[in-house]
């Protein structure tokens, strides 16, 4: 069974995302984003996407409770699926619009950010990049993608604090481009997919080219250093623990 749906709505392609409880990014949903992206690019007549999920998350992030099962091994086969998911939607060339209908935390954070606007749901859903909190850090790819969305000056705020602001906080701050009563995210997000993706597909290709180059340059130039150190780090012994003890603390507290 898929774990992303495609939903034609006229020429916008939406992408709902129903993975378990919460969208959690494990290798199948990531290979899944990177899959499904294609197949849009591919398909021709889409003018721009729409990133759902389904019920009230979009997605809560990384799903912490494989890496703990799988160790180093999975770490080792999961970073750069997640990676590549992140620049699917990041380097897709035409509008994607997030439908952000719940809590997007930590990688469900990074997606929403790869976007280029988001609407989210003003009465259920918080925003936030969480990874410290549990012991690890930002894969280099995530960390370009929060710099491109937000700039390099409030990363040290999205980051080191890990807050996860919600409705008109998240506004504030610059999170989010806009909020939406929960009836009205998808609808909302479909009208703003529509309206970018009436411009010229090759002028917006072009100019979202401008825009994401020079993050893109630190990533060509850098990935394969940082992303060794990042997987040394996600897989050392006291980050795996500090998982563990996270995860247990989370699924004792429900």
């Amino acid at each position: 069974m898929p774990s992303i749906h495609l939903e034609p709505e006229g020429d916008v392609a939406v992408l709902r995302m129903e993975h378990g409880k919460a969208n959690a990014l494990d290798i199948t949903l990531c290979r899944e984003l990177s899959t499904r992206f294609e197949e849009v690019a591919e398909a021709g007549g889409y003018r721009a996407v729409v990133l759902t999920g389904t019920g009230g998350v979009f997605s809560a992030g990384v799903d912490l409770k494989r890496i703990v099962d799988g160790g180093a091994r999975y770490v080792a086969e999961f970073l750069p699926a997640l990676s590549d998911a992140f620049l699917s939607v990041f380097d897709f060339p035409r509008p994607v619009v997030a439908a952000v209908n719940g809590h997007a935390i930590a990688g469900g954070g990074v997606l929403a950010a790869a976007c280029d606007h988001r609407v989210l749901n003003a009465g259920h859903g918080r925003v936030g990049w969480t990874e410290l909190l549990v012991g690890v850090p930002f894969p280099l790819v995530a960390m370009e993608i929060l710099r491109c969305a937000y700039g390099s000056a409030r990363l040290p705020r999205l980051t080191f604090a890990a807050g996860t602001p919600a409705g008109q906080d998240a506004l504030a701050l610059g999170l989010v481009d806009e909020l939406a009563e929960a009836d009205a995210v998808l609808p909302r997000a479909l009208e703003v997919a529509r309206t970018l993706g009436a411009v010229s597909p090759a002028a917006f290709a072009h100019t979202k080219n401008q825009i994401h180059r020079p993050y893109n340059e630190r990533i060509g130039e850098q990935r394969a250093a940082d992303d060794a150190r990042v997987e040394q780090l996600w897989s050392a012994p006291e980050s795996l623990a500090s998982i563990g003890d996270y995860v247990r603390s989370v699924l004792g507290s429900q």
